[in-house]
C-alpha cells in the first residue's frame, strides 16, 4: 500500500505504508535516538504527534511484551526511511508492523527523513497528517491544517490512568534484570536483581508516566501509590506519603491550571517533591513562572545538561516541546540546570523548601544513564526530612 504524509506547509512525502490502514493528524517531530522504538511509542508523551525516527533502519529487534512503557501505545503515527524486513531478537514477540496494526497506528516508510528533519528544524513544529487510506494530496494537505496544533492542549486526561493503585504490589514486575553468559546459546536466561525493601511510602501523581519511572523508584526503596492526574492535594496527602512524585506527560503545561493548584498546595505543605519532564514544568508554574513552546522541541538521547551547581555535565534522554521560561521564576527558585545547546532551563531546585525537579528522563528508557543518581538524591532528600 502507499502512503502520505503531508504538511500544513504544503509539503508532501509519499512513501510506503505499514501498520494500520488508518489516516491519524498531528505534531510531527523527530526524535534522534538510535535504539528504543518500543519505549517511544508508548511513551505517553508523545500522544497527539506524529513521530518521525532520524536514524534510518527501524524495527529490525521487534517488539516484546516487556519493554513497553505504558498500557498502549500513544503516538498518532510513525515516520521511518526504512522498516527493516527481518525481525531477528530472541526477546521479540511480534513485528513493529503488527504491533502499531494491532493497535491502529498508521507508519509510512520510503520518505526522506532527513529532509523532513531539516525543515521542521528551520521552520519548526509543524502540524501534519499520515494517511495509508489513499487520501490524495489535497485532501492530506487540508487535514494537516485542520489540526490546529499543541499549544492549549490538554492529553493528560486522556493518559493518566483513571484509578488509584500500588504500583507492583508483589515485587514483579520492578527488579533491573541482565542475562548470564548462557545468551549466546540456543537458551538465553534472563537474571533478576534483588529488590531493596520498599520502606519509604510516597504517592506519585500519573500526568502519563512512564512506567520505568516508577521501576526505578521501586529499585530505590520506594512504595510507590500511583494517583489519578487529577487527584486533589488533600486526597493525596490521606496516603500519609513521605515524598510526592510528579511524572511526565503530554500536551501544553500552560493548559494544566486546576492541576498547577493543587501541586502549589503540595510545595506549600512542606512535603518533599520531585518533578520529571512535565511535573518539572508544572512546578515551575506552581512557583510562580510560565511556560513556552520551543521551535521543535528536545527528543532523543543525547542532549547535554549542565549541572550549575556541580560543573558537571549529563548527557540525558529527553522528549518535550515545552520548556520553562527562567526569567519568569521568582527569586527563590534556583534555575540549576541548563540545556548546553540552547540554554533552556532544564532543572530547578527551590532554595527554602524541599522540591526540585528536571526537564529530562533520568529513568532513561531509551537513553543513557547519566542521569539515574537523581532517584538516590530523592530518596536522600525524603529521608533527611523524615
Amino acid at each position: 500500500m502507499t502512503a502520505i504524509l503531508a504538511l500544513e506547509d504544503g509539503s508532501v512525502f509519499h512513501g510506503q505504508a505499514f501498520g494500520a490502514r488508518a489516516t491519524a493528524a498531528g505534531e510531527v517531530c523527530f526524535n534522534t535516538s538510535m535504539t528504543g522504538y518500543q519505549e517511544i511509542l508508548t511513551d505517553p508523551s508523545y500522544k497527539g504527534q506524529l513521530v518521525t525516527m532520524t536514524y534510518p533502519l527501524i524495527g529490525n529487534y521487534g517488539v516484546n511484551d516487556q519493554d513497553v512503557e505504558s498500557w498502549a501505545p500513544h503516538v498518532a503515527g510513525f515516520v521511518i526511511r526504512e522498516l527493516s524486513p527481518v525481525v531477528s531478537n530472541w526477546r521479540a514477540d511480534r513485528s513493529l508492523a503488527d504491533y502499531l496494526s494491532q493497535h491502529g497506528i498508521p507508519g509510512i516508510q520510503g520518505i526522506d527523513t532527513r529532509s523532513l528533519t531539516k525543515k521542521l528544524r528551520v521552520r519548526g513544529a509543524l502540524s501534519g497528517c499520515l494517511s495509508t487510506e489513499g487520501l490524495t494530496a489535497d485532501e492530506a494537505v487540508a487535514q494537516a491544517r485542520a489540526w490546529g496544533g499543541m499549544a492549549g492542549r490538554d492529553y493528560v486526561s486522556e493518559v493518566t490512568h483513571k484509578e488509584p493503585f500500588l504500583w507492583d504490589a508483589k515485587d514483579e514486575q520492578s527488579a533491573a534484570f541482565g542475562l548470564t553468559q548462557t545468551h549466546l546459546t540456543a537458551n538465553p536466561r534472563q537474571i533478576r536483581q534483588p529488590l531493596p525493601p520498599a520502606d519509604i511510602p510516597i504517592v506519585a501523581y500519573d500526568f502519563g508516566m512512564k512506567y520505568n519511572i516508577l521501576r526505578r523508584l521501586r529499585q530505590k526503596g520506594f512504595r510507590i501509590q500511583v494517583v489519578p492526574a487529577h487527584t486533589p492535594a488533600a486526597e493525596a496527602l490521606k496516603h500519609k506519603p513521605a515524598g510526592i512524585f510528579l511524572s511526565n506527560g503530554p500536551g501544553d503545561p500552560a493548559a494544566l491550571g486546576g492541576i498547577v493548584r493543587e501541586v502549589r498546595t503540595l510545595v506549600d505543605s512542606g512535603i518533599p517533591v520531585f518533578g520529571i519532564c512535565l511535573g518539572h514544568q508544572i512546578l515551575g508554574q506552581a512557583f510562580g513562572g510560565s511556560t513556552f513552546k520551543l521551535k521543535f522541541g528536545h527528543r532523543g538521547g543525547n542532549q547535554p545538561v549542565k549541572d550549575l551547581e556541580s560543573g558537571r555535565v549529563e548527557i540525558t534522554s529527553q522528549n518535550h516541546g515545552f520548556a520553562v521560561d527562567g526569567a519568569s521564576l521568582p527569586s527563590d527558585v534556583s534555575v540549576n540546570r541548563i540545556n548546553l545547546n540552547d540554554q533552556t532551563v532544564e532543572g530547578l531546585r527551590h532554595r527554602t523548601k524541599p522540591v526540585f525537579c528536571v526537564q529530562y528522563h533520568p529513568e532513561a528508557s531509551p537513553g543513557p544513564h547519566d542521569s539515574t543518581p537523581l532517584f538516590d538524591e530523592f530518596r536522600s532528600l525524603v529521608q533527611k526530612r523524615g
